[in-house]
């Protein structure tokens, strides 16, 4: 089996695991046989004085399932 992977960046007002599930529920909509994520870069944008949280997830897809 082979695998395509994809980087998602997820955004959230409410925190890391909230923006982690936007990146994975945007992903499953564009993608199938959606298999794994991992995330790795995480920040909080502080413009305007409003926090949006922000998870860079890399999702991994089967290609030939």
């Amino acid at each position: 089996m082979a695998y395509e992977k994809t980087t998602i960046i997820g955004t959230s007002t409410e925190g890391f695991t909230e923006a982690t599930d936007d990146a994975i529920e945007e992903a499953q909509e564009r993608y199938e046989n959606i298999k794994w994520a991992e995330t790795s870069l995480r920040g909080v944008e502080l413009a305007g004085g409003n926090r949006e949280y922000q998870v860079e997830a890399v999702i991994a897809y089967a290609v030939n399932e």
